[in-house]
């Protein structure tokens, strides 16, 4: 069976780029997701941030997690739960502006580290654009223009824990879903797996790689590309034992921005009939809000429908 991708940054700087770059865009094409290795980012640095995040876990959202499965009896559930997920989150925005300094019981290094961290994150979300970018023969910066809208990009932080649950059979860790979104950064757990890609019918654990960056692409990318690159669905198994950390980055459009197929990858797809629609992406997420758990394709062709009141501007120029 094929390995799961994975992609060593240092080596787009050699003679080995042109195959590296090759990588990507297969992982982009067959895969949806792919794993960063020597991106950059300083272990160190990625290192202190899972401390802190298991340290505020433990402090500050456990009990909270543990009053909440007691309340609703899931310790003791006979049948599947498809309703929720057996995970403890909260979110951090950073773009257009950051949330950070309102988030109760964040201590002040746990907040200097994620500030330094998640922009690290966001410059590397940068870089990945413009290697699609390359690998699609679009402009250089198309896809973060695309992105742009009148305020720039979205850029957040899911922050989850997946403690040990005792029927992971019965409830997930969370449920099977593509993302809305344009391109996802992942720092999780290199200890308790769980994470899991759905290709050609088949669930596929992504493995855990310590000081690795897991890349994954949203729903937005694939419209852009006019289905070249496709988003994946994927879930997380809950695990009897351990604690998984996730640490999702999610490098989005703007909220006003509009997204629809590059019009240099329609034109060189013309005999296949273009099939993605055109839309804001706040109206995407308004849909997604209450439809994450179901099949992509109802929710674009619900965008279609909209199609004749979105007003088309040009891409915003960065």
């Amino acid at each position: 069976m094929e390995s799961f991708p994975v992609i060593n940054m240092e080596n787009l700087n050699g003679e080995e780029r042109a195959a590296t770059m090759e990588n990507i865009k297969d992982a982009c094409e067959n895969w949806g997701f792919f794993e960063l290795v020597n991106h950059g980012i300083s272990h160190e640095l990625m290192d202190t941030v899972e401390k802190l995040t298991k340290e505020h876990y433990k402090k500050c959202m456990e009990q909270r997690f543990k009053e909440m499965v007691a309340s609703k009896g899931l310790e003791a559930v006979q049948s599947e739960i498809n309703d929720l997920d057996w995970e403890s989150t909260f979110f951090l925005r950073h773009l257009p502006t950051s949330n950070m300094s309102e988030i109760p019981d964040l201590e002040e290094d746990y907040r200097k580290a994620m500030k330094e961290f998640t922009a690290h994150l966001e410059k590397l979300a940068e870089l990945l654009l413009d290697l699609l970018c390359e690998n699609l023969g679009l402009e250089k910066g198309y896809l973060k223009k695309a992105f742009y809208g009148s305020q720039g990009p979205s850029f957040g932080t899911k922050v989850s824990n997946y403690p040990p649950c005792p029927q992971p059979e019965l409830i997930k860790g969370l449920r099977a879903h593509t993302d809305a979104g344009g391109i996802i950064l992942l720092f999780q757990d290199d200890k308790v797996s769980g994470l899991q890609l759905l290709k050609d019918g088949q669930w596929i654990d992504v493995p855990p790689m310590r000081h690795s960056i897991v890349i994954n692409l949203g729903d937005q990318l694939e419209v852009i590309t006019n289905g070249k690159y496709k988003s994946v669905m994927h879930r997380v198994i809950a695990q009897t034992d351990g604690n998984r950390m996730s640490l999702a980055s999610f490098y989005n459009p703007g909220s006003d921005a509009v997204i629809y197929p590059a019009p240099a990858l329609v034109e060189k797809e013309k005999e296949t009939s273009e099939v993605y629609p055109k839309f804001v992406f706040e109206d995407y997420m308004k849909l997604y809000a209450g439809l994450k758990f179901q099949a992509k394709e109802p929710r674009f062709e619900a965008m279609k429908a909209m199609e004749p009141t979105v007003n088309l501007g040009p891409i915003a120029t960065v």
